[in-house]
């Protein structure tokens, strides 16, 4: 699927874009562009979180280029413009994230190290920052600095207890119907009303994702799975695991949204005293989506990045 022009959230001029194909046979939608800034501080690898797509990051990548940074977004398999895993589009479904880490391999190595400038950094948000510290330990040598956004490292405030809802996701996974929704049903997240959402307290900003979901439905996928989920606590189990985290290397700053309710505060800022070269902020608050937060939330976070990213070592001095 090209990509496309979503009402009141303009495409950044002369994006490239295009599909790649992973080893085991997925289609990935991929885009990049370079800053009109020069020079380009290097290429910033945009990591999305579930359920989201290119289109929705086209502020954000404005913002990063009008910074001075090329940029490289892709959807990940299964949302967006990406091939799908199953014959019900709206059913986002991974069997394992290492199936992700596979898609952000596949992404370095056929597009970011050929055709982006280096040097490499990443900005992640929710899933997409749980991905990127999973592949971290093999990261080292191509990405120099990582800010995840709302990592989701923990389950947020649940109705449910998370052990007993990864218990059930297990055992229908277990029992072949891992394919089977979790929460939500297939309405996707843009869809909900305003008011009760957990993801933003922008209006304009919420509303106008909603539009995407009904311009353009084909990128918009449900709620989550119950082999999406159990493949989700099968990979925060891994970031227990000390010496797993000791492994991480890569400079890295965790945002975390002080009104989180999605994913687990506490386990953000636990993560973060055990990294060996992280530690986390607090945005207060701020919901979930802190990129699609009010301008008083988001501005906080872009300006945590560009003081952080590129790093004193790699800072063009005028």
């Amino acid at each position: 699927m090209e990509l496309v022009q979503p009402v009141d959230n303009p495409m950044p001029p002369n994006p490239v874009s295009g599909h790649v194909e992973t080893v085991d046979g997925v289609k990935l939608r991929f885009a990049r562009w370079k800053t009109h800034r020069a020079p380009s501080s290097g290429t910033v690898l945009l990591l999305q979180g579930r359920a989201e797509y290119i289109e929705k990051q086209y502020e954000t990548i404005t913002d990063l280029r009008n910074s001075g940074h090329d940029v490289l977004a892709f959807d990940w398999r299964g949302q967006g413009g990406s091939s799908r895993l199953l014959k019900d589009r709206k059913r986002g479904y991974v069997a394992s994230f290492d199936q992700y880490v596979t898609d952000l391999d596949t992404i370095l190595e056929k597009v970011a190290l050929p055709d982006c400038r280096g040097p490499y950094f990443i900005l992640a948000h929710s899933t997409g920052s749980l991905v990127a510290l999973l592949a971290a330990p093999r990261l080292a040598n191509r990405i120099q600095r990582m800010v995840l956004a709302s990592p989701f490292v923990g389950f947020g405030a649940m109705p449910i207890p998370p052990r007993f809802l990864t218990s059930v996701a297990g055992f229908l996974s277990l029992i072949g119907l891992g394919s089977i929704y979790m929460a939500g049903g297939p309405t996707p997240d843009e869809k909900r009303t305003f008011t009760g959402n957990r993801l933003t307290s922008d209006t304009r900003r919420f509303t106008r994702n909603a539009g995407f979901a009904a311009q353009f439905p084909d990128l918009s996928i449900g709620g989550p799975t119950a082999g999406w989920l159990l493949a989700a606590a099968n990979a925060m189990e891994r970031l227990r695991d000390p010496d797993y985290v000791g492994a991480i290397n890569i400079p890295s700053l965790l945002v975390i949204a002080g009104a989180d309710e999605v994913v687990s505060n506490r386990a953000i800022e636990e993560l973060g005293r055990r990294l060996r070269s992280g530690h986390s902020i607090t945005i207060d608050g701020a919901k979930h989506e802190l990129l699609q937060e009010r301008d008083v939330f988001r501005e906080q976070l872009l300006a945590a990045f560009n003081a952080f990213v590129p790093g004193e070592e790699f800072r063009v001095r005028s």
